[in-house]
């Protein structure tokens, strides 16, 4: 169980009070951020801060957040993201039916990255590599980045706590944070609502839908190789992590519901995941509906759902 209050019976109280409930679980938040930012202020040796979290955990606005913080207290900070290190898709390892394996480590290409961080902090200066997702190729042309001798690194992805990415990285200079929602939602009885990988998954299939043209059956489909990916290559290092976060917001599963439940609707009988659908639909129906413009504008919960 977690030490908030993470019951069904809970969210539907305060979520009759939704402004509220969104300030009260938003401020909960910016302060686990803000603690952090305060850590690394205090501490004058880190210079990079390695940011894992599984898919859809919040990993993009967390970087942001922690960004903005930092700045807040003087200290200017970069963010990098793991993802602009791919391979070429034609030279990433291979899943057993022969299409790439974008979840290993071994689909980056380590090399670069460590030899771009060298750069960084010898120099002061690197070309960023720019992956183009549609292509699935780097860009010729990357974007060139400098750094002060007392600024902030952010690198985030999921494979940011893994030991073959940070070998190499001098360990007194690195702070490295976990993060993921890491609370179920329980009724009454104890009974487990939605579980946290459901969460996640529902947030990525908003997402996904809305801003990546997938539909509910391929984030199904994908998030098999995700939950692998996840469970191979993050899970076992998360221990490694100085600070960890949890990305839940109680009132997100309120904001979500009625998007995700007409999504879900979509799934065929015929489909190997109706059965799941229709499970979280049953459970979805179980919260009250809160309107997303209620939502901020900087909240984690906008990676998802977009900006209104």
């Amino acid at each position: 169980m977690s030490n908030i209050n993470n019951t069904l019976e809970y969210i539907i109280e305060r979520a009759s009070c939704p402004l509220d409930f969104v300030s009260e679980c938003e401020e909960a938040y910016n302060k686990k951020i803000d603690r952090i930012a305060e850590h690394i202020k205090q501490n004058k040796k880190i210079e990079i801060v390695m940011l894992a979290g599984p898919s859809s955990a919040g990993k993009t606005t967390t970087a942001k957040k922690l960004k903005a913080a930092l700045s807040s207290k003087g200290m200017k900070c970069h963010t990098l993201s793991l993802d602009d290190f791919y391979l070429d898709n034609c030279d990433a390892p291979r899943l057993p039916d022969g299409t790439p394996d974008f979840e290993t480590v071994e689909a980056l290409d380590i090399k670069c990255f460590e030899e771009t961080m060298k750069a960084l902090l010898d120099r002061g200066e690197a070309e960023m590599p720019l992956f183009d997702f549609i292509t699935g190729t780097r860009k010729p042309v990357g974007e060139k980045l400098s750094v002060g001798e007392n600024d902030v690194i952010i690198v985030e992805g999921l494979h940011a706590l893994n030991p073959v990415i940070t070998k190499n990285l001098p360990k007194e200079s690195l702070l490295k944070i976990y993060i993921s929602v890491s609370s179920r939602i329980y009724d009454a009885d104890k009974n487990i609502v939605l579980n946290k990988r459901n969460i996640r998954f529902l947030r990525r299939m908003v997402r996904d839908y809305k801003f990546r043209g997938n539909s509910v059956e391929n984030t199904f489909k994908m998030w098999i190789t995700v939950r692998y990916g996840e469970d191979a290559y993050l899970f076992p290092y998360k221990d490694n992590a100085d600070f960890r976060i949890n990305t839940i917001h109680l009132y997100e599963i309120c904001v979500i519901k009625d998007f995700a439940e007409e999504l879900l609707k979509s799934v065929e009988k015929s489909s190997p995941f109706y059965k799941e659908s229709q499970r979280l639909i049953r459970n979805l129906r179980k919260f009250p509906s809160v309107c997303s413009k209620v939502v901020p504008d900087d909240s984690l919960l906008r990676e998802f759902i977009g900006k209104e």
